[in-house]
């Protein structure tokens, strides 16, 4: 299969890579259906009536280019937020943030810090823009904090990625750990905060607005993908100083928002009784994914996220086999990627029907596995 002859030196030397194989691919190349999507960390609840009907009604403006300075969507955050509209940028997705803050942060050869394990489309970015990972284990299935700012300080690192609450584990800290770290920092090094599971924490994981908006070296990455039930729509957010958010406009593109999920954010936004309803499901749907684990010898880890993982007392060999034979039964969940996380398989909340069938599937491949 032959390919253009003049890509860039570092284009060239990087594998073709997909981060994450869909339960679409998985469909495709086994010739089965996927009757259970709790997988993919998205929110089978889905979102508000309210957002359909908005949907609806901008449909008919298709025809146009959104507003290429997203200006509703970034005055109606910054009315919930408390805080400017110049604090915001607004970006299809946390993924699309991630790679625009690499790009303005990262030269090749940079180190760049993060967590053994941690979101891998953040490590896909870096080594797009050519930077180099370094990696610090977590420590008790959290990221370890201090082995970050170790690591900042010994590579004088001008990039640091951490998650609270974590993908892959659920795991969290508390607000005032997190405001210790990002104050730390060297002034050198740009903190990605991301948030994407803001919404489902438990109280005191979630740093206030106030007590981080006055660093310029912390940018915090927000979605509608998760709590809000639109992760189809790629719609996401980050928070920062005027001058370090305003920076975002140097490189995004311009008119790269849909005007439908633009008007899907702004209604989901408004519609915050529906927030608190869905929270209310997913905290019930993880407890109902604890129960099943239980009940099949498997241990629950506490999860603040939408999705639960769950610890094998095995090895990724096993975990694997696990997803793998869910997915012969119409149910996908995934699994984190490296050791030691791997020996847990993870599982995203949605509604009974998808609960009944992990409930019915489970036991059935546990005992053709063997325990």
């Amino acid at each position: 299969m032959s390919a253009f002859s003049c890509f860039t030196p570092l284009a060239s030397a990087l594998p073709s890579t997909v981060p994450f194989v869909g339960p679409e691919a998985i469909e495709r190349q086994r010739g089965l259906v996927v009757s259970a999507r709790i997988g993919a960390n998205e929110n089978g609840f889905g979102p508000a009536a309210s957002v359909f009907a908005a949907m609806r009604e901008e449909a008919g403006n298709i025809w146009k280019y959104n507003d290429p300075e997203n200006f509703a969507l970034r005055e109606a955050l910054a009315a919930h937020l408390g805080i400017s509209a110049a604090n915001i940028a607004i970006g299809s997705g946390i993924d699309e943030l991630l790679g625009q803050i690499v790009r303005l942060v990262i030269e090749p050869g940079a180190p760049v810090v993060t967590s053994l394990g941690a979101y891998p489309t953040f490590n896909f970015h870096v080594a797009g823009f050519g930077g180099r990972l370094v990696t610090v284990p977590y420590a008790n299935d959290r990221e370890d904090l201090d082995g970050l700012l170790d690591a900042v300080k010994r590579e004088n690192a001008p990039l640091v990625y951490f998650a609270n609450p974590d993908n892959p584990m659920g795991s969290w800290w508390d607000a005032d750990s997190i405001v210790a770290f990002a104050r730390a920092l060297p002034e050198t090094t740009l903190m990605v905060l991301d948030e994407a599971y803001s919404e489902t924490g438990p109280a005191g994981s979630l740093p206030s607005i106030s007590s981080l908006i006055e660093l310029p070296n912390v940018v915090r990455t927000r979605t509608f993908s998760k709590a809000y039930g639109l992760a189809g729509s790629r719609t996401g957010y980050a928070i920062s100083t005027a001058g370090t958010a305003q920076a975002f406009d140097k490189i995004r593109n311009h008119f790269g928002m849909n005007r439908l999920a633009t008007a899907a954010a702004l209604a989901a936004l408004k519609d915050q009784a529906y927030l608190v309803e869905v929270v209310g499901k997913i905290h019930a749907a993880r407890e109902r994914i604890g129960g099943i684990a239980r009940a099949n010898g498997l241990v629950p880890l506490p999860s603040a996220t939408n999705f639960v993982a769950i610890d094998t007392g095995r090895d990724g060999a096993y975990a694997r086999s696990i997803v793998d034979g869910l997915i012969e039964h119409g149910v996908f969940i995934r699994m984190p990627g490296v050791a030691p996380l791997n020996r847990c398989i993870r599982i995203s909340v949605g509604p009974e029907a998808d609960m009944a069938l992990l409930e019915q599937a489970l036991p059935q491949v546990l005992k053709q596995i063997g325990r």
